[in-house]
């Protein structure tokens, strides 16, 4: 065993210092969060209540098992934009009858739980969890469908929720909808194109078009129950498979549906039954990372507050030590772990990233990707040393890995640095920020440094003065829209992560979603493309 030893001194004022700034960013992301579980407010929340309604997340609490976890995601969806944060649906993992289900809850107190861009990103990013990690699918369906002013960006690519239903199913994945109020539009097809459906007498509603645009289109004169209540599709059109007395009801249905689906792991097991905890406090997390981020910290710092026992094998430690890389267990099971140790990569770093990525493949073990990289050092001692190469030979390899990857931002995360580290365009099957990292094509002073350079040099080619007073101003603006505009809220408000994280969080999080993995196979890859050596 390697078990790493800690240089922690929670009594430095660094640390103090740091922990007051991540406790301040921390206390954003509490706002934020909860201004997505206050819904649409306390006067349509009350009124959802009076008419013997559950809220979505009383209605996956009542769903999935007592006393488990439910890891919610993209929690902070639409935040910095014109709607309401959340996105006004709730979607996340919880164990139901002991099978971990991906499910997916409309929030009706939101515009009645209509569909925006937002939510359809959201919807789409959770469908493609459940896939790629062999989740079942659970729907709690009240929606009035499209938001009918944003359709233009909505109605075209929306029908992949519905596909990539069918390819769920198809893919033997399991899909379960309750129905608690009105599925309209393509919200009805939902429903249909689960392979369980649940309906609740005198509440569900699902129909393409309610009475009225009926009656605009065919002059046919009908009502609710007639054209899609929930006791017609269960005796008439056969939509619905079981029909509720209530909500309560609906969600006991739902679990004996799951329950009977006799679902299997297809991953390994844990190792370790009973996992050793680390050997050191996760609460110092908060104090570890710099406020400031230009100053480097040791990511084995957070590999001895994640892993199990803190042991951790390292692998090449004298070889390319900007990157640290090794082996180690999180709740039993067997990892691999790349993490910026000093930002900048060299073609040492990328060599050894890419032969480690090699290695886990070989040995079917996921890969843990813990960012804080500026990107790879430029320079021209670097680019004739092939400092391109080999940023390509280490892109290479995380893009044709087959292994599953988990991803943290920790700190920065800049330039193709972004890329090598797994970043959201490598499709890590989940990706966690913390609130203090940063993201964007490089850190704010930089940007405009070199917007200020190339305008001074097309100043100069015209023969022109250049006016230093707008040169300060334009950095400044530069500056201040490239800060806001790669934090962690808003980057996380537009899904380029799976949610913000409290640091103390991170081996639960990161445990949740290794067991979410395990539903399905675990294998590297047979093969690579072409490296240039």
């Amino acid at each position: 065993m390697s078990i790493l030893d800690s240089a922690v001194d929670p009594a430095a004022p660094g640390y103090a210092a740091n922990r007051a700034a991540l406790l301040e960013r921390l206390t954003e992301l509490d706002a934020a969060l909860d201004q997505a579980r206050a819904g649409g407010g306390e006067k349509y929340v009350s009124r959802h209540h009076k008419r013997g309604k559950l809220l979505p997340r009383e209605r996956i609490e009542l769903l999935v098992d007592a006393d488990s976890p439910f890891l919610e995601l993209s929690p902070v969806a639409a935040y910095g934009s014109d709607f309401p944060v959340g996105a006004s649906v709730v979607t996340g993992i919880g164990v139901v009858e002991g099978v971990e289900c991906l499910i997916v809850a409309n929030d009706p107190t939101v515009r009645g739980g209509a569909v925006n861009p937002w939510s359809l990103a959201k919807t789409r990013r959770a469908g493609e969890i459940a896939l790629a990690n062999r989740l079942p699918m659970v729907n709690l369906v009240e929606s009035a469908g499209a938001d009918l002013p944003t359709q233009a960006e909505i109605f075209i690519p929306g029908g992949r929720v519905f596909r990539d239903l069918t390819r769920l199913s198809a893919a033997g994945i399991p899909t379960v909808s309750v129905v608690f109020g009105n599925a309209t539009a393509g919200g009805a097809y939902v429903p249909g194109m689960s392979d369980h459906v649940i309906m609740i007498r005198d509440r569900s509603q699902v129909y393409l078009a309610g009475p009225p645009l009926v009656k605009m289109a065919t002059g046919e004169v009908t009502d609710d129950e007639s054209l899609g209540g929930a006791a017609m599709h269960a005796g008439t059109s056969g939509l619905a498979d079981y029909l509720a007395v209530d909500e309560r009801d609906g969600i006991r249905l739902a679990r004996q549906c799951v329950r009977r689906l006799n679902w299997r792991k297809q991953g390994p097991s844990p190792r370790t039954a009973v996992p050793q905890p680390p050997k050191y406090d996760p609460e110092e997390l908060l104090g570890i990372v710099s406020s400031d981020l230009k100053v480097p910290f040791d990511p084995r710092e957070v590999l001895a507050r994640i892993l199990d026992g803190s042991d951790f094998d390292e692998f090449k430690p004298a070889y390319g030590d900007a990157l640290v890389t090794g082996w180690g267990e999180l709740h039993g099971y067997p990892v691999g772990v790349l993490a910026n140790a000093r930002g900048v990569l060299f073609s040492a770093e990328a060599q050894k990233a890419a032969q480690f990525i090699q290695l886990a493949n070989a040995s079917d073990t996921p890969l843990i990707f813990l960012q804080n990289t500026t990107g790879y050092m430029v320079g021209t001692e670097y680019e004739q040393r092939g400092i391109i190469k080999h940023g390509a030979l280490m892109i290479n390899a995380v893009s044709n890995s087959t292994v599953p990857h988990l991803t943290v931002n920790l700190g920065a995360s800049y330039g193709a640095g972004n890329y090598g580290m797994c970043g959201r365009a490598y499709e890590p099957r989940f990706l966690f920020t913390w609130p203090n990292a940063k993201s964007a094509v490089m850190g704010p002073a930089q940007l405009a440094g070199v917007l200020s350079i190339v305008a001074r040099q097309a100043a100069a080619a015209r023969g022109r003065d250049y006016d230093e007073d707008s040169d300060a101003a334009m950095r400044m603006m530069v500056e201040q829209q490239i800060e806001s505009q790669s934090g962690a809220l808003f980057l996380s408000g537009r899904l380029y992560d799976d949610g913000v994280i409290d640091p103390r969080d991170t081996r639960t999080v990161l445990g949740l979603c290794l067991s979410a993995i395990h539903n399905g196979p675990v294998k590297g890859a047979e093969g690579f493309g072409v490296f240039r050596m």
